[in-house]
């Protein structure tokens, strides 16, 4: 068996529906540490109150989203612009002011407004309306591992890939910590006569905002403790990587298909960091027999052990990239006038669906 079909079995559909993986972690403090989960806005009904996403149940558990499926893909994806995994994936960069963007970096991939508004939007377009007709090898060309970790190109084409790779980190049975702080300035500025003492609300607020005057800061977020463990959760859908096509060219289509497995595997058999945020630094849970478990599951129900490792994910990756082709590195210009058009096409829209009856 050549190494380019080695896991060939996988693009069946005899094969495996996904491989999945589950990662038991831990604060870097240990098992009983305090760690801080995300905090979020409140929604619009007010029905969450905002801060930390903790599902409470009727038996008195709860989860707590460490990390959301949007957040992992976007932690994850820019592995392939660092050596040795930039080979891998054409190197595209938007140069909007004093930043070059890249392209793994945008928070919409293919479909991000930074993309759309360049030189690469009419090439792109073209690629959404193949991805529309069944062919997936111009986007592959450009983007490729927005077929890995999905795309939507929710503002033209409507066009949208799945996201193979769905990863998430959450915490059980989790302990609400709360903190409290007190700014104390460096000089007491009204005490000293260097500030006038403040006469009303504004300019008590501005004092404090600028830092002139204490300011307390009671039981605000502190944190959770995870009673229940923290663990990640990865799936690599096998079942919708068959789902992608050169239209009606096998051999193209298997060539594509390898291609993109490539990046998927060696994406998901990865360390990301686990540094999410200040407070938030979790590794895997070496007190365990086994912290990393990964399986091959099938439509059956059966369970396989996954026994392809990093380095030879990272090998069948580089293989199937010489083989598909790897696409055209470049930077390329944000385009204020594109810019515009596109602010000024979505208000037509708008004004249109007003004028609807």
């Amino acid at each position: 068996m050549s190494d380019l079909n080695k896991l060939d079995a996988y693009l069946e559909d005899s094969g495996p529906a996904a491989l999945v993986l589950t990662d038991e972690l831990v604060p870097v403090e240990g098992a009983d540490g305090a760690f801080f989960p995300p905090t979020f806005a409140a929604s619009e009904d007010k029905r969450f109150p905002g801060g930390y996403n903790i599902d409470e149940h009727a038996s008195g558990e709860n989860v707590c989203l460490v990390d959301s499926v949007g957040s992992q893909a976007n932690r994850i994806e820019p592995l392939f612009g660092k050596l040795p995994y930039a080979e891998l994936v054409p190197q595209i960069s938007i140069r909007a002011g004093e930043r070059a963007v890249s392209l793994l970096e945008a928070g919409h991939r293919a479909g991000d407004a930074i993309i759309r508004c360049s030189a690469l939007q009419d090439e792109l377009q073209k690629a959404f309306k193949a991805l529309l007709l069944g062919d997936a090898t111009p986007l592959a060309r450009i983007a490729p591992t927005s077929l890995v970790f999905g795309v939507w190109d929710s503002r033209d084409t409507q066009a949208k890939a799945p996201r193979l790779i769905a990863s998430t980190i959450r915490a059980y049975n989790v302990r609400r910590l709360t903190r409290s702080a007190q700014y104390v300035p460096a000089i007491e500025y009204v005490a000293q006569e260097l500030l006038d003492e403040p006469t009303d609300a504004g300019t008590k607020k501005s004092y404090s905002e600028r830092g002139f005057i204490h300011v307390p800061a009671s039981a605000s977020h502190g944190g959770v403790i995870a009673r229940g463990g923290v663990r990640r959760d990865a799936t690599l859908s096998l079942a919708a990587l068959r789902l992608l096509s050169a239209g009606g060219d096998a051999d193209r289509t298997r060539a594509l298909r390898r291609y993109v497995l490539g990046l998927a595997v060696t994406a998901f058999t990865s360390n990301p960091s686990g540094y999410l945020r200040q407070g938030c630094n979790l590794v895997l849970d070496a007190s365990k027999p086994q912290p990393r478990r990964i399986n091959e599951v099938y439509p059956s129900g059966e369970r396989k052990p996954f026994t392809l490792s990093h380095d030879d994910a990272l090998a069948y990756a580089r293989g199937t990239a010489v083989a598909f082709g790897v696409g055209e590195s470049r930077i390329v210009d944000f385009d204020r006038e594109r810019a515009k058009r596109d602010v000024a096409g979505d208000g037509e829209k708008k004004k249109g669906k007003k004028k609807s009856p």
